[in-house]
């Protein structure tokens, strides 16, 4: 792994990769979780349907075609906001690590994450 504290050009452009990721959040419309399906004519059930974790529990309803459009966009905009989550946040680690000279346990405890997931994320992008 690599261990050097960051140039000003670097940081520059971490800060600028990290202002467009906030710009991207602002654009994410309506979210929501769960999947939906198109079951097609003759499933013996609903034909349009959205499934999700409620307490633990699998839910699931039948839904309009319209419904089924808003909530399969609304799904895709999650699917994007947790991306660009993730993309934020390794932003965020790159920056505590050339903060802090390479002290990867404390950059890990600045960012409250748990060690193991941390080096997963060092390791992946080979830092």
């Amino acid at each position: 792994m690599q261990n050097h504290l960051a140039s000003a050009a670097e940081r520059r452009e971490w800060t600028r990769q990290y202002k467009q990721l906030q710009r991207q959040l602002s654009t994410i419309g309506w979210i929501s979780e769960g999947y939906v399906q198109d079951r097609g004519p003759g499933a013996g059930g609903p034909c349009y349907q959205w499934t999700r974790k409620v307490r633990g529990k699998t839910v699931s309803l039948a839904l309009s075609r319209e419904q089924f459009d808003w909530l399969q966009t609304a799904i895709e905009n999650w699917k994007q906001l947790k991306q660009t989550l993730k993309e934020m946040q390794y932003q965020a680690v790159k920056s505590a690590l050339a903060a802090t000279d390479g002290k990867k346990m404390e950059a890990a405890r600045l960012l409250d994450i748990e060690y193991r997931q941390f080096k997963r994320l060092l390791d992946k992008f080979q830092i």
